[in-house]
């Protein structure tokens, strides 16, 4: 009896840890079984990861390539510019400076700083003692052209009664002949003083233009031996800018070199000229060489004293590879051109850039002759490429 109760007691013992090392067996099946779902799917994760990471080439779309420029890497002649200060002056050659003939006071001047007059046109009138006295100086000559008129007739009729000499005729002659170019000299003076028999010195333009300069107003006193200009006239048709080039850049400027100029007023208008005049001396006050450039302004955009760069153009006797500037894409502080072998193979090349001369870019590194780069489009292209 004892015997059998034993047995069922261990019978007992041993079923518990049988369902103890059951339920351990179990927690660590499932426990593996969860590893290895989580290796699958990390490994799933990893190969969509590098499935995804791999890019395919960018092929340029046949909408897009059938509209393509495609230029070839040339070596031209190599183009330097230089670009230097300047200001838009008047032509000297079309710049008149009217001067006082007679001292006086001005009455009424008709013109303002900047109007258009005609030649001939009235500027001012100058009330002058001096134009009265040549007022006196004609009557007075005329008086005495009468006179010796008079005496000539007189003398004539004596000789012919006998009460003359032939020498009475010829004194009363040269007489007459003096008083007739005594007249004459004044109404000369009067022409060339531009007055009436009043008194009036008018002051006209001697050519048609602009007044550039207007030194009197009404009840000013001006005297001739002052020497200065009352007015400037200037036909501004035709204008002069003058360059400083400073002593480091006088190599690099020579006259007939092409140039163009832009202005604060018209920054996208270029007016294109040549130096025609080269100052050979430096300017003691500032160390600088002057150049002209002679330009045409029928338009009268340009006005004197307009600040201008002048951009000065002048051909090396060197070579350089060059693109269209078209070509030439610009980001993160450099220069690229995108290469051109096919659709499918388009290259992002860096490049180092000599020079840009307007639609022109001098290549110093990154390309050779006779490669081909995509000339238009090329920031949509570089975009597309880089994504």
């Amino acid at each position: 009896m004892l015997l059998r109760k034993l047995t069922f007691i261990l019978a007992q013992v041993y079923l518990i840890k049988y369902k103890i090392i059951m339920r351990q067996y179990n927690k660590m099946k499932f426990s593996i079984l969860l590893f290895s779902l989580s290796v699958i799917i990390l490994s799933c994760g990893t190969t969509e990861n590098t499935a995804s990471n791999t890019k395919a080439p960018y092929i340029i779309p046949d909408s897009i390539l059938k509209n393509l420029k495609i230029d070839t890497v040339v070596n031209t002649q190599l183009i330097n510019t230089n670009t230097f200060t300047g200001k838009v002056t008047f032509n000297d050659e079309n710049n008149v400076k009217v001067y006082p003939m007679v001292s006086g006071n001005v009455e009424d001047v008709k013109v303002m700083l900047g109007d258009f007059v005609k030649a001939g046109q009235v500027l001012a009138v100058i009330k002058s003692t001096e134009m009265a006295g040549y007022s006196s100086d004609l009557v007075n000559a005329k008086t005495n052209l009468s006179l010796a008129k008079k005496n000539l007739e007189v003398q004539k009729d004596l000789f012919k009664s006998g009460l003359a000499s032939q020498i009475d005729i010829l004194n009363a002659e040269t007489n007459y002949e003096q008083a007739n170019a005594q007249l004459n000299k004044v109404n000369q003076v009067l022409k060339i003083n531009k007055a009436n028999s009043q008194g009036d010195y008018v002051v006209k333009a001697p050519i048609s233009g602009f007044i550039v300069e207007k030194f009197i107003t009404n009840n000013t006193s001006i005297r001739a031996d002052n020497g200065s200009n009352i007015f400037t006239i200037s036909d501004l048709q035709n204008v002069w800018v003058i360059a400083n080039v400073y002593e480091s850049n006088i190599h690099l400027v020579h006259q007939g070199d092409v140039v163009s100029i832009n202005t604060m007023a018209y920054p996208d208008i270029k007016f294109s000229g040549k130096i025609d005049k080269v100052m050979n001396v430096l300017d003691p006050s500032n160390k600088v060489m002057k150049v002209r450039v002679s330009l045409s302004n029928k338009d009268y955009l340009l006005k004197p004293e307009m600040f201008a760069n002048v951009t000065v153009t002048n051909k090396e006797d060197k070579k350089a590879l060059s693109v269209p500037s078209s070509a030439i894409v610009f980001n993160n502080s450099q220069y690229y051109v995108l290469k051109y072998n096919s659709k499918s193979d388009v290259i992002i090349t860096p490049v180092e850039v000599a020079n840009v001369i307007g639609d022109k870019t001098f290549i110093k590194s990154g390309i050779n002759q006779g490669d081909k780069v995509i000339s238009s489009q090329a920031i949509l292209i570089y975009e597309a490429l880089n994504n």
